[in-house]
């Protein structure tokens, strides 16, 4: 019943009950404290009187002279100053010389609460007892008399104060006591009820279950995506990481991370340079651990405060595989969208010389058409064997052909010897970016009819390919500026992106490019690429 009560209900009922419970201990301990401490300050109080009475010359001389009347007397007028409840006098065998009740005197004092008083008249021992006598239970305080002169114990005195004396200022101090008790718990319950609201607000109204059953999705959450993750607090310490980033960073996947600093896991991490500025960081190429990432990195706020950062990242070569299957979706779908619209029209044409009985010339398009094409292919098959670069140029001349355009591969090419490492998808990117350049600018400038020069060669210790073009070129004060993200000579925001790629390729593979005009008009451009990664690192 109590767990399905709302967590702000249970926190008032808790903190109510642990505060009632405080309380109540404390009252208890106070009262009892309070009692123990009266019976004690009585008893001491009936001892001081007891011993200032026994230590009175007329007492001492009084029990000397046996004056029964005289120490009554002084006795009932002490016993009242004092506010005692009773002051008895006996000689040195404890018989009575005063007492409240006149028919006691002369009686032994044992026979009161059955203390002979031996302690006081034979060790000389001043003493408190609590006893119940024919006046009532008392607290009783016991000295003995003794002779100045001589130092002989002639007698004693018994100083009693009623224990309902020191009940009544127990009762008193207690409802003051009970009282603020009570006032406090009042208050406590008040204070619950705040405090239970504050919580309530700080976790936006969840209840408990409802936070874990989050927590549980956010765990399985983080576990379940497949870029790394991970998030330090404001101090720098990693509080999040999932299992994707251990594996992708190459860590022990049993070794507890949370609660490590991020410098001491990753001294190369840009982490707390994002936790100083606050500004996001998004799709930056770093290494960690010898690894090459993409890691974007966002910080955290709680109002204008920083107090933390997360970080995701995967491996570079991931991203390079998506765009690698992508590249060839776009090449496959281009050449036969370039093939399909060019064997539609060809097909047409030997479709209508057909009907028109033109068969001569049907037969010679169609042999130059097949003769074209074995050619190229030839071509490809003898200086390119690489199937991938060699299905780009078979598809881009396609394009060409589609757009009224030729490209014009150089028979004297060779591409045989490309690197195993040098990733083909990106080559074919960067290749297939100049081609796409020089058809755009020859189309603009010069129309259908337009040709583009390709040529290729991996004689000595680089590869090198020069795409040639008939457009307008490019002024030298721009070739520069060419290569920077979202900078091109077309009009249009989608433009600016294909020499980008290309200089960031020349820069992890360490090539370089070449921009030179052409006698008349366009421009060529010329790919450097070193074979080995001795030659990579001359660049």
């Amino acid at each position: 019943m109590f767990r399905k009560t709302k967590l702000k209900t249970r926190m008032i009922l808790s903190l109510g009950f642990v505060s009632a419970l405080q309380t109540t201990l404390i009252g208890v301990f106070a009262g009892y404290y309070l009692s123990g401490s009266l019976f004690d300050e009585i008893g001491q109080r009936a001892l001081m009187v007891a011993k200032t009475v026994a230590a009175a010359p007329s007492v001492i001389e009084g029990i000397r002279q046996r004056d029964i009347e005289a120490l009554n007397l002084l006795a009932s007028r002490l016993a009242h100053t004092n506010e005692a409840l009773f002051i008895v006098i006996g000689d040195h065998q404890a018989v009575r010389l005063a007492h409240p009740s006149a028919e006691r005197i002369g009686h032994s004092m044992a026979d009161d609460d059955g203390d002979d008083g031996r302690r006081a008249l034979i060790d000389g021992e001043s003493y408190v007892a609590r006893a119940e006598g024919s006046l009532g239970d008392s607290m009783r305080g016991k000295a003995p008399v003794i002779e100045p002169d001589s130092g002989e114990i002639i007698g004693i005195v018994s100083v009693g104060y009623g224990v309902d004396q020191v009940n009544a200022t127990i009762e008193r101090y207690s409802i003051v006591l009970y009282s603020v008790v009570g006032l406090a718990l009042l208050i406590s319950i008040l204070i619950a009820i705040v405090i239970a609201g504050r919580f309530k607000r700080a976790i936006f109204g969840l209840e408990p279950e409802e936070i874990a059953r989050l927590f549980q999705e956010r765990d399985a959450t983080l576990q379940s995506v497949r870029e790394g993750i991970i998030a330090i607090n404001r101090d720098g310490i990693i509080t999040t990481v999932n299992r994707t980033a251990l594996e992708t960073l190459g860590l022990d996947p049993h070794t507890p991370l949370a609660g490590r600093p991020i410098l001491e896991i990753l001294p190369e991490s840009d982490l707390l340079s994002v936790l100083e500025s606050g500004t996001p960081d998004f799709d930056r190429e770093v290494w960690l651990r010898n690894r090459q990432m993409i890691v974007n990195r966002l910080p955290v706020r709680q109002g204008v405060d920083i107090i933390g950062v997360v970080a995701s990242f995967r491996l570079r070569d991931e991203v390079d595989q998506v765009s690698r299957q992508l590249t060839r979706i776009q090449q496959y779908a281009d050449t036969l969208r370039s093939q399909t619209h060019e064997y539609s029209n060809k097909l047409h044409t030997i479709a209508g010389l057909i009907q028109i009985e033109a068969y001569e010339d049907a037969l010679n398009l169609i042999g130059s058409e097949v003769s074209d094409h074995q050619a190229l292919i030839h071509l490809l098959l003898d200086a390119v064997p690489d199937p991938v670069i060699a299905g780009c140029l078979l598809g881009k001349y396609n394009r060409a052909r589609e757009m009224g355009l030729h490209l014009h591969i150089d028979p004297e090419s060779r591409m045989t010897d490309i690197p195993a490492d040098m990733p083909r998808d990106q080559l074919v990117s960067v290749l297939g970016n100049l081609i796409d350049n020089a058809l755009e600018a020859t189309r603009q400038q010069v129309g259908e009819g337009g040709r583009i020069q390709l040529s290729m060669t991996d004689l000595g210790h680089e590869l090198i390919f020069e795409v040639e073009d008939q457009g307008p070129g490019i002024p030298e004060n721009a070739r520069q500026k060419i290569f920077e993200k979202g900078v091109s000579t077309k009009k249009g925001d989608t433009h600016g992106y294909g020499l980008h790629l290309v200089s960031q390729f020349l820069n992890r593979w360490g090539g370089s490019v070449t921009v030179d005009d052409l006698p008349g008009k366009g421009c060529r451009f010329t790919l450097y690429l070193p074979k080995t990664s001795k030659g990579r690192d001359n660049h």
